[in-house]
């Protein structure tokens, strides 16, 4: 190819990959909707569109070496330790087990149906098993279901990724090793590519956890050097041994992430854009490589495995997982129905089928072909039904406001109970001990760990968050932290109004509309609350009494309408009113 060709191939795969994330975003659905057909229609009319002629050889290998920093940082969300109560048997159950029954049973199903041989089939059964949040994500966002089917579907779509990985991994070198004589050889050449992936992330996570601990490096320094490891670590281990750089890349994550004394940054904005713009690239890329002619002889069947998979698999999963637990009959059925792939299986199908194709595996041609179409398809089925099943199993999440209020000082504490007695569920975060003693002791639930990681990403969607308030009696704290979660929480992210002649660390109009009317400021708020103020629960029906100051209103379908200093919400029929007494009181 000529130099503007190449030029032209590789902004066009950059324009359509972002380019579809960006129409995806505001459409509202998940990204890989455009971006499997964006690839696929680019490869099919133009020659330009083609990473196998514009890298060459290098394709097969930066595909390794994208996934493994896709599992790394996957693996660096997987805190084994948040991992409790209710979801833990059902979780627990649908990576092992699921993994376990997905696997075996499209392994079988591909031989008949697809017409692979077994060492193939086992192949794409075990690159089938994955769910991975990338997809599960946003798809719940848009449903809504309850809070428990969000923490379920989650955290399986988070941990089955890298856990996929890794066994997509072990598979690749059983199978190549299936094709050595004898029974001796096959394990020491399947038990030398798993050392050597785990002894890759052995060292690679020490050498991390050491240079982090021990050394202050500041975020992009220190993002810089935890790319460079994996990418480093992921090189050397391929070329030792061909793809046991994706092992090494998930023990580094998942190491990272539950050692001791290493607390990981709920945020990583350098690795959330990077990671998010190599998915953008590997599905136009590997999307533009699977030709009209490979879909030939493999949609039609390859439809068939899918109806296999959506009607009857997952199903039976759901099921077994379930089974003997509290999660109701009506919930079990939506875990069924809920188990798109993504991203993690078109890499590693990818990657995984050049080389067995080389290795003359019977079928391995038809591998990457069959997990697009099964990818494309079950998109396409869980995104268009699944709100009307959520809707008529009556699963999806009401529309009632879930707010999460930042503080712990007496008065958000019973502002938190009132926001509570008037039908809403809340969350609250502080950070001192006795603050969240306080919290616990009034029966009220408490996010755990660090603010960010309550309030935004993953920790969010599990706990259904709506709106965040900064209450805190902190001016400076509750500017930096609105400044730093208006562009990372999809709900409404209020303040407190500081006082008007204030000099902290940065300006006190941040943007936001304060908490409040005017005047009622955060000294104002906690001079009339030592002063004998309460906040009590009263029906707008009744009329609201005279001296009262409304902080919110909830709806009768339970949304939250926060009074600001610009003014206050209209009340209406049915609307529960939270007021502030004026001093010395009592609540009527």
């Amino acid at each position: 190819m000529t130099s503007s060709q190449i030029l032209l191939g590789a902004g066009l795969i950059m324009a359509l990959a972002v380019g579809s994330q960006l129409v995806a975003s505001l459409l509202r659905i998940p990204a890989i909707l455009l971006l499997l057909p964006a690839g696929f229609i680019a490869g099919t009319l133009t020659d330009d569109v083609n990473p196998e002629k514009l890298l060459g050889p290098a394709f097969s290998p930066l595909v390794s070496l994208a996934v493994a920093v896709i599992l790394y940082d996957a693996g660096l969300g997987l805190d084994l330790r948040h991992l409790k109560g209710h979801t833990r048997t059902v979780v627990v159950r649908l990576v092992w087990l699921g993994a376990l029954v997905t696997w075996v049973s499209a392994a079988l199903l591909a031989v008949p149906i697809i017409g692979m041989s077994l060492s193939a089939a086992v192949m794409l059964g075990a690159i089938l098993v994955v769910s991975g949040p990338t997809v599960v994500g946003p798809l719940l966002n848009f449903v809504r279901p309850t809070e428990r089917l969000q923490r379920v579907l989650v955290w399986e779509g988070s941990l089955i990724d890298p856990l996929g990985g890794i066994l997509g991994a072990f598979v690749f070198h059983g199978v190549l090793a299936s094709g050595q004589h004898g029974l001796v050889s096959q394990l020491a050449m399947f038990w030398g590519s798993a050392a050597i992936g785990l002894a890759g992330g052995a060292v690679g996570a020490a050498l991390l956890w050491l240079l982090l601990r021990h050394l202050t490096l500041d975020e992009v320094l220190g993002t810089t050097v935890q790319l460079a490891a994996v990418v480093s670590v992921a090189a050397a281990c391929d070329a030792f041994r061909d793809d046991t750089g994706l092992i090494a890349a998930v023990v580094m994550g998942v190491a990272l992430a539950n050692l001791p004394g290493l607390d990981m940054p709920a945020r990583r904005p350098f690795f959330e854009a990077l990671v998010s713009l190599i998915i953008g690239l590997l599905f136009i890329s590997i999307s533009a490589t699977v030709t009209p002619q490979s879909l030939h002889h493999v949609a039609l069947p390859t439809l068939g495995l899918v109806a296999a998979l959506v009607l009857v698999v997952r199903p039976l999963v759901a099921a077994l997982s379930t089974a003997r637990t509290d999660v109701p009959h009506r919930e079990r059925w939506f875990i069924g129905w809920m188990a798109p792939r993504g991203i993690v299986a078109a890499a590693t199908a990818s990657t995984f089928s050049v080389s067995l194709v080389q290795a003359g595996i019977g079928g391995a041609q038809k591998i990457l072909p069959a997990t697009f179409m099964v990818i494309v398809a079950t998109v396409l089925v869980y995104g268009l039904t699944a709100i009307p099943v959520a809707g008529r199993l009556g699963v999806r999440r009401s529309a009632r406001s879930r707010p999460l209020l930042v503080g712990g000082d007496p008065w958000v504490i019973e502002l938190g109970r009132a926001l509570r007695s008037a039908g809403l569920d809340v969350l609250m975060w502080a950070g001192p001990d006795g603050q969240r003693r306080g919290i616990t002791d009034a029966g009220l639930d408490l996010a755990p760990g660090e603010l960010l990681a309550a309030a935004t990403g993953a920790e969010a969607e599990r706990e259904g968050i709506t709106d965040v308030l900064l209450l805190t009696d902190e001016d400076d704290f509750n500017a930096l932290a609105f400044m730093t979660l208006k562009e990372r929480v999809e709900g409404s992210v209020h303040q407190l109004a500081p006082p008007i002649r204030s000099h902290g660390v940065v300006a006190a109009s941040t943007g936001s509309e304060a908490l409040f009317g005017a005047g009622l400021d955060r000294p104002e708020l906690a001079q009339r609350y030592a002063g004998g103020a309460r906040i009590v629960v009263h029906r707008v029906d009744e009329g609201i009494p005279a001296g009262h100051d409304m902080l919110f209103l909830v709806r009768p379908d339970g949304r939250l309408a926060a009074a600001t200093e610009t003014g206050a919400p209209t009340p209406g029929g049915g609307d529960i009113a939270i007021l502030l007494t004026p001093p010395a009181m009592s609540p009527p």
